[in-house]
C-alpha cells in the first residue's frame, strides 16, 4: 500500500516524498484512514514503529480544510517529556511544509514570554507536556474551548511518570465532541480506564504484541561475575569497542550513574555526552543535536530518552544497567533497528540484576537474547569489588581505640585526687585555696548530666526547641 491509497492530500503527499517516506508502515496503514474520517483511534504499538507520522499526518490534513489560523488552539497534542514534544513539532513542520498552520510548543526549561506571544497571536495546534500546559491555563493565557482534535502519545509513559491526573484534568477542559488520537505501547488497567472514560467507540489499532521487541534488533547480554562498578565501566568500554558499533545510546537506572558513567568515558577518550532531568533544557536540547548530527557518538541516558525519541540511525543500545520495569528494556533497545535498519541491543547482568532480567524474559522469547562470551576478558580484568585492606587501616583503628582508652583513662585520673581527698577525710578547701568553685562545678555538672547541652556559638540564649539531650 502507499500513502496515496490512505486518502490524503496532493499536498501532503507531496511533503511526505520529500521527508523521504515511500510506504506506510503497519500502523499508519490501520490508523489513518479512519483518523482521517473522524473517528477516535485507539492505536497500541511498540515504539519505533511510526505512531508520531498516525497522528501527525490526519491531524494536518483535517486542520488544513479549516481555518487558515484560529485565535484559539484547534488541536493539541500531549507528550510526556520534552524531547519526545519536541520530535511532534519537527514532524509536524516536517508534513505540514504545504500548509500555512501555525503552531506553539509550550515544554518546560523554557521561558513563559516567547510561548505567551505565540499563544496571544492564536495557533492552530499546540504541543505540549501535561505540566506546562496547565501551568499557561491556570495563568489565564490558554483557552482549549476549541480543540477539534486531541492527540495522547505515549499513554503508559505518562502513568508510569505520574501524569495521569493531568490528563484528566485536560480531558475535562476540552469539549465533549473532539476527536481523540490514543497511541500507547501497553494497556495497563488505568489507562484501560482513561480510554473507556474519554474515548467514544475508538477504532482499536494493534499492530504487534504489547512490550515485544522488533525482529530487526539483535539482543546479547554479559553475564557479569560481580556488581563491581569498576568492572561494570570496564565491561562497557569493551563493549564500545567492539566492530560494528557506529554509535550508541547507553542507558542508566539514576542520573547520578548517568553524570559517572559519562564522565568516565569522556576520561578514556571516548565521544560521550550525557542527559537526564536534572539537566538544563538548553543542554539537552543541544546534546539531542549534536548526536543527531553524529558530533556526539555515545549519549548516556537515563528513561527520558528512552521513549519516543526519533533517531533513526543508532546503530547500537547499551543498557549499562538492567531496567527495573521489562516495559522499559524493549522502549530502550527500541532506540535502535528503526525504519526497518539492523541494530544491537547489549546489557550488563549482575548476580544482584537477577529478579528484574527474569521478568525480561517473561515479557519477550528467551531465544532472542544470547550471552556473550566474555570469560577472557574477565581473567585479565578481574575488578576491585573485595577491596584490599589497606596496611594503615589496621593502625588507624588501633589508634582510634588507644585515643578512646586514653581518653578514658585521663577522666579516672582527673577523679582520682578528688576521692583520694575524700578517703583521707581532708577538707578540699583546705588541702588546695581556690578549688571550691571548680569542685562544685564539677559537681554539678554531674547531676546535670542529662541535661541539653547548648548550641555552640548562641551560648545561653538558645530556645528549647533547638537543643537535644547528647548519650552519654
Amino acid at each position: 500500500m502507499s500513502f496515496a491509497e490512505l486518502g490524503l492530500s496532493p499536498k501532503l503527499l507531496e511533503a511526505i516524498a520529500k521527508a523521504g517516506y515511500e510506504t506506510p508502515t503497519p500502523i499508519q496503514e490501520q490508523a489513518i484512514p479512519p483518523a482521517t474520517e473522524g473517528r477516535d483511534v485507539l492505536g497500541i504499538a511498540q515504539t519505533g514503529t511510526g505512531k508520531t507520522a498516525s497522528f501527525t499526518l490526519p491531524m494536518i490534513e483535517r486542520l488544513s480544510k479549516g481555518r487558515a489560523r484560529a485565535r484559539m488552539p484547534r488541536s493539541l497534542v500531549l507528550a510526556p517529556t520534552r524531547e519526545l514534544a519536541a520530535q511532534v513539532a519537527e514532524n509536524f513542520e516536517k508534513y505540514g511544509i504545504n500548509h500555512k498552520l501555525s503552531m506553539a510548543l509550550l515544554i518546560g526549561g523554557v521561558s513563559f514570554g516567547d510561548q505567551d506571544a505565540k499563544l496571544t497571536r492564536g495557533v492552530d495546534v499546540l504541543i505540549a507536556t501535561p505540566g506546562r500546559l496547565l501551568d499557561h491555563f491556570e495563568r489565564g493565557r490558554l483557552l482549549l474551548t476549541g480543540i477539534e482534535v486531541m492527540v495522547i502519545d505515549e499513554a503508559d509513559r505518562m502513568l508510569d511518570m505520574g501524569f495521569i491526573p493531568d490528563i484528566e484534568k485536560i480531558f475535562k477542559l476540552t469539549p465533549i465532541t473532539r476527536q481523540t488520537l490514543f497511541f500507547s505501547a501497553t494497556m495497563p488497567p488505568e489507562i484501560q480506564r482513561i480510554t473507556d472514560q474519554f474515548l467514544h467507540n475508538p477504532v482499536r489499532v494493534e499492530v504487534a504484541k504489547p512490550a515485544t521487541t522488533a525482529d530487526t534488533i539483535t539482543q546479547r547480554i554479559v553475564n557479569m561475575p560481580s556488581k563491581d562498578d569498576k568492572l561494570k565501566r570496564n565491561a562497557l568500554r569493551e563493549l564500545l569497542g567492539l566492530d560494528g558499533v557506529k554509535n550508541g545510546i547507553i542507558f542508566c537506572n539514576r542520573k547520578s550513574t548517568v553524570d559517572i558513567v559519562a564522565k568516565s568515558l569522556q576520561k578514556h577518550g571516548f565521544n560521550a555526552r550525557p542527559i537526564h532531568g536534572d539537566l538544563a533544557q538548553a543542554f539537552r536540547t543541544e546534546t539531542l543535536d549534536k548526536f543527531r548530527n553524529d558530533e556526539i557518538q555515545f549519549l548516556v541516558a537515563s528513561d527520558v530518552a528512552a521513549r519516543g525519541l526519533d533517531i533513526p540511525a543508532v546503530s547500537h543500545v547499551f543498557n549499562y544497567d538492567v531496567p527495573i520495569h521489562a516495559d522499559d528494556y524493549v522502549h530502550r533497545i527500541g532506540r535502535t533497528g528503526r525504519a526497518g535498519r539492523k541494530g544491537a541491543a547489549m546489557m550488563l547482568v549482575t548476580p544482584a540484576d537477577s529478579k528484574y532480567f527474569d521478568a525480561i524474559l517473561k515479557t519477550i522469547s528467551a531465544d532472542e537474547i544470547q550471552a556473550l562470551d566474555f570469560t577472557k576478558f574477565f581473567e585479565e580484568n578481574p575488578g576491585t569489588e573485595k577491596r584490599r585492606r589497606k596496611p594503615d587501616d589496621k593502625r588507624k583503628r588501633t589508634t582510634k581505640r588507644n585515643s578512646r582508652k586514653d581518653g578514658d583513662a585521663k577522666a579516672d585520673d582527673n577523679r582520682q585526687p578528688e576521692a583520694s581527698l575524700k578517703e583521707s577525710g581532708q577538707d578540699d578547701n583546705q588541702q588546695r585555696p581556690g578549688r571550691r568553685k571548680r569542685s562544685e562545678s564539677k559537681s554539678s555538672s554531674r547531676r546535670r548530666e542529662k541535661a541539653p547541652e547548648p548550641v555552640v556559638g548562641l551560648g545561653e540564649h538558645v530556645p528549647a526547641f533547638m537543643t537535644r539531650a547528647v548519650a552519654r
